[in-house]
C-alpha cells in the first residue's frame, strides 16, 4: 500500500517495541504530546463537581501505530479515547502538540489527512429519511469519485455487509445492526489506507458485531492500519497487535498485549494498572 512520503524527521520505518528488529514496520500514525482542554457548561461543572469549569481530557498523551496492525486505545469511560480519535480525524484541534496520519499532520495537512483516513464514531447519525443508496453516493461524490468507481464500490461493500437488499430502505426503517454496517460502508467508500473505529461493536447483536470484527481482520489482511478505541477487554484480545492504554488523558500503557498484560489476562492487567495510577495502590 502506498502512503504519501513523510517529511523529514516525522514518520518513517521504524521497529515497535517487542520486536526482534528483523522487520521494519512503517510508521503510519504518530501523536506528540497532545494536550486537550474543554470549557464546562454550568450543569457540567455541578454533575462533575468541577468548580473551576475546565476538565482535562488529554494530558500529554504520545502513541504510534505501524501499518498492517490494529491498534486499540483501551481505557475506561472518559479516558480521553474519543477526544483522541477526534483529533486523529481532524473534527477538533489540540491545544497543544500534534499527530501525523499517513505523514501529515493533522494541524497543517487536515485536508489531506481526511483523504487518508476513513472515520467511523458512534455518534454518527444516519438522517432517517434517506436511504443506503442515496447515502452512499452522496458521500461518494463528497470524495471525489466518479460514477463507475462509485458503482463498483458500492457492489463490492453492499454484498459484502448484506446491504444490497435493503439498498432502498428508508434509515429509519433498518435494524440497529443495518444501520452500523451502512454506516461503515460509508466510512470506507473511498477505500482510505487508515482506518478509524470509535466503539464500533456497541449495542450491536453478535452476529453483527462478528461482521465488523471479521472486516476489520481481512482489512488488517490487506495492509491497512487500523486505530480502534473500546472499553471491552476481549475485542482488544481477539483483534488487536498493539494496545495503548489511557487513563485521565494519559498513556498508562502500551505495547504488545503480552508486554501490557504480562502474560495475565487482560482486565486483570488493566485493573491493576488502574489501581496504581488512580487510586495510588
Amino acid at each position: 500500500m502506498d502512503f504519501p512520503k513523510e517529511p523529514q524527521g516525522e514518520a518513517g520505518a521504524v521497529s515497535p517495541a517487542g520486536t526482534d528488529g528483523a522487520r521494519q514496520l512503517r510508521e503510519v500514525i504518530r501523536a506528540e504530546n497532545v494536550r486537550k482542554t474543554f470549557t464546562l457548561s454550568r450543569k457540567q461543572r455541578k454533575i462533575e463537581k468541577n468548580p473551576s469549569g475546565r476538565k482535562v481530557a488529554l494530558d500529554g498523551l504520545s502513541f504510534t501505530a505501524y501499518e498492517g496492525e490494529i491498534y486499540g486505545l483501551l481505557g475506561p469511560n472518559g479516558a480521553g479515547k474519543t477526544t483522541m480519535l477526534r483529533i486523529l480525524s481532524t473534527l477538533i484541534r489540540a491545544d497543544e502538540g500534534d499527530a501525523f496520519v499517513a505523514g501529515r499532520s493533522v494541524r497543517r495537512e487536515p485536508d489531506k489527512v481526511r483523504a487518508a483516513i476513513g472515520f467511523l464514531t458512534s455518534e454518527l447519525k444516519l438522517e432517517d429519511f434517506f436511504t443506503p443508496a442515496y447515502l452512499f453516493g452522496f458521500f461518494g461524490r463528497l470524495h471525489g469519485m466518479d460514477e463507475g468507481a462509485l458503482a463498483r464500490r458500492r457492489e463490492e461493500l453492499f454484498a459484502r455487509f448484506g446491504i444490497d437488499r435493503f439498498a432502498e430502505v428508508k434509515v429509519g426503517d433498518l435494524s440497529t445492526g443495518m444501520k452500523q454496517k451502512v454506516s461503515i460502508a460509508v466510512s470506507i467508500i473511498h477505500d482510505p489506507p487508515v482506518i478509524i473505529f470509535d466503539e464500533p461493536t456497541n449495542g450491536l447483536d453478535v452476529l453483527t458485531a462478528r461482521v465488523v470484527t471479521d472486516f476489520l481482520l481481512e482489512e488488517k489482511a490487506r495492509g491497512k492500519s487500523i486505530v480502534l478505541s473500546t472499553h471491552i477487554f476481549s475485542l482488544v484480545e481477539k483483534l488487536c497487535d498493539r494496545v495503548g492504554v489511557i487513563i485521565a488523558g494519559r498513556m498508562a500503557a502500551e505495547g504488545t498485549l503480552a508486554e501490557v498484560s504480562g502474560g495475565r489476562p487482560l482486565e486483570d492487567a488493566f485493573f491493576d494498572l488502574y489501581k496504581r495510577t488512580v487510586a495510588g495502590e
